[in-house]
């Protein structure tokens, strides 16, 4: 599951972060209403965590234009701001839930995941590119010619998931290190190189003709070994 996590205050994003990472949840933090619609409009999220008072647009805002923009991605309103007709604003402008602060966490877990079963009539399918699978609720990666297959770890997974939603398109580092680490993570930058070389030796283990590519100077491609 990705997730864009739309919310100012850094301290409250980060732990937030952090939870949903360990339940395997790949979450894309940015911190003011415009960044969180343009991102948002950019699709590609199995949900959206809004908060309301955000600078640039407010919450109500961003989630009014994103559904006069026919982006039904299920969102989460996150809020300090619990007053019933706050909760009416945000449910009526298209919201799904309305999960108001303090929160515990197991419930913003609970209500994110039932938010996205919300009118599915088909299992989440696993993500493919010519011979890997990557299996999204064991977190394995698998080649599906020879059914060998390796667990990967919460990075690794999370570095899979971008390369395999973008095959044979070249991701920058800077983007790969962001969408993983974080904008304010204080992880060394060739941190993202050490988790690349453990995708590749896992990648080989289990057999894969496709190939994580460095392209000079750029950044890194998904690919089928020529």
């Amino acid at each position: 599951m990705r997730v864009l996590l739309v919310e100012d205050d850094r301290k409250l994003s980060a732990a937030v972060c952090k939870l949903l990472e360990k339940e395997r949840i790949t979450v894309d933090p940015v911190y003011n209403g415009t960044d969180g619609l343009d991102w948002a409009l950019g699709g590609g999220y199995d949900a959206v965590i809004l908060d309301v008072m955000l600078p640039g647009l407010d919450g109500f805002s961003v989630l009014r234009e994103m559904r006069k923009e026919k982006i039904a991605t299920p969102v989460l309103m996150l809020t300090a701001r619990a007053a019933l007709e706050d909760r009416l604003t945000g449910l009526d402008s298209g919201a799904d839930y309305y999960l108001p602060k303090p929160f515990e966490s197991a419930e913003l877990v609970s209500c994110l995941r039932a938010i996205t079963r919300r009118g599915d009539s088909t299992p989440v399918m696993n993500l493919c590119f010519g011979d890997i699978e990557l299996e999204q609720k064991s977190a394995k990666l698998r080649n599906t010619e020879n059914a060998q297959e390796v667990r990967l770890g919460a990075k690794e997974y999370q570095l899979m998931e971008i390369l395999l939603r973008n095959p044979a398109q070249i991701l920058t580092k800077e983007t790969l290190f962001e969408r993983v680490w974080g904008l304010e993570s204080d992880a060394e930058y060739n941190t993202l190189e050490v988790y690349i070389s453990f995708l590749r030796k896992k990648m080989g283990f289990i057999g894969s003709r496709m190939k994580i590519r460095a392209a000079r100077g750029l950044g890194y491609t998904l690919e089928e070994e020529a």
